[in-house]
């Protein structure tokens, strides 16, 4: 499935919009933004977890995966931040599972910072269900 990137961000995971299908995921990987000047995310952390990233969703069998970017380092660190308020964020790269739970829209996995990096438990998340 694709991977999206220029993905309008929801107030919150309950407003997401998922396939009707009970074994439905949808998946937001929240990452530094691009830094102008070197056209690479200014995060470290992210630089390296990207190619994981675009790895396991670039099969045409896997889930769809949104990617989101949290701002430059000025805005990521403000406690106010999007992401830090609405969607519980407070690392990047952080990549999250949402599923239907009962009827409702809710997360049911995450991997944060270098867990990333581990592609067994990044296998685990994209293919469970």
């Amino acid at each position: 499935m694709p991977i999206v990137t220029d993905f309008t961000i929801a107030a919150s995971a309950k407003q997401l919009v998922l396939p009707d299908k009970p074994d439905a995921r949808f998946f937001i990987a929240f990452i530094a933004s691009t830094d102008p000047t070197t056209q690479q995310s200014w995060c470290p952390d992210v630089r390296a977890a990207l190619p994981y990233i675009h790895a396991a969703f670039s099969a045409s069998d896997t889930p769809d995966l949104a990617i989101v970017e949290v701002g430059q380092r000025p805005e990521w660190r403000n406690p106010g931040n999007f992401a830090r308020v609405n969607w519980n964020v407070h690392n990047v790269p952080t990549l999250v599972r949402f599923q239907r739970v009962g009827g409702e829209i809710a997360e049911t996995g995450r991997l944060v910072e270098d867990e990333i990096l581990d592609e067994k438990k990044l296998k685990i998340l994209v293919t469970e269900l």
